[in-house]
């Protein structure tokens, strides 16, 4: 029977983002650029993506999405890497916090730091900044979008950690995390080795 999306992502939480990327192997995984990281709370986040598109420096879109965002998704703004103004602060943190959102990513800056923890949504951005972005209402909600350098669709899989940003389709999360639990088994089992014979092995035994 074919899993849920909610029951990928709670399966998807035993992982780090490191452990899913071995799953999908070396250079195939979509990672978003290194600079959005985490920078409110270090809880990581897994939901479906809801993208916002917006211009360079144009924000007010944004509450727009704010309204029309499901609990447990992750909003992804593509800010396309603008941090001279923010696209988030402490009472959209608050907003999303009661909408029951699992997490936001920007590719671009917040502000209102203070505020975002003690909301406790967290955020991955590429900055924070004590300006305001414009308010105009433009752009696209629930489209897909180039975020960090990642081609990001709606319904997209995120996963957040203090490693980085991943993305995955759903239809490829079942073969990633089979993989991913196979790397992790062989790991172990290699220090496990190392432990009991003295033996330096710095590469990882994977099983044929």
């Amino acid at each position: 029977m074919k899993k849920t999306i909610q029951q990928l992502v709670e399966e998807l939480r035993e992982f780090s983002t490191s452990e899913l990327c071995d799953g999908v192997g070396a250079g195939k995984y979509q990672t978003m650029d290194y600079h959005i990281r985490q920078m409110v709370t270090d809880k990581k986040i897994v939901g479906p993506a809801y993208t916002v598109k917006t211009p360079i420096g144009i924000s007010g879109l944004v509450p727009d999405g704010i309204l029309k965002i499901q609990e447990g998704q992750v909003m992804v703004i593509a800010g396309k890497g603008y941090c001279q103004g923010s696209y988030w602060g402490d009472h959209r943190s608050i907003c999303v916090v009661m909408k029951g959102v699992e997490g936001v990513v920007i590719d671009g800056a917040f502000r209102d730091l203070e505020g975002c923890r003690e909301a406790g949504m967290p955020i991955y951005a590429r900055a924070v900044t004590p300006g305001s972005a414009g308010k105009e209402a433009l752009g696209e909600l629930n489209v897909p979008v180039m975020c960090g350098g990642v081609m990001v669709c709606p319904g997209d899989i995120i996963v957040a950690d203090c490693n980085g940003v991943l993305v995955l389709k759903p239809e490829e999360v079942e073969g990633v995390m089979e993989r991913a639990r196979k790397k992790i088994q062989a790991e172990e089992e290699t220090i496990r080795r190392m432990k009991e014979t003295g033996e330096i092995l710095p590469r990882v035994i994977m099983k044929k």
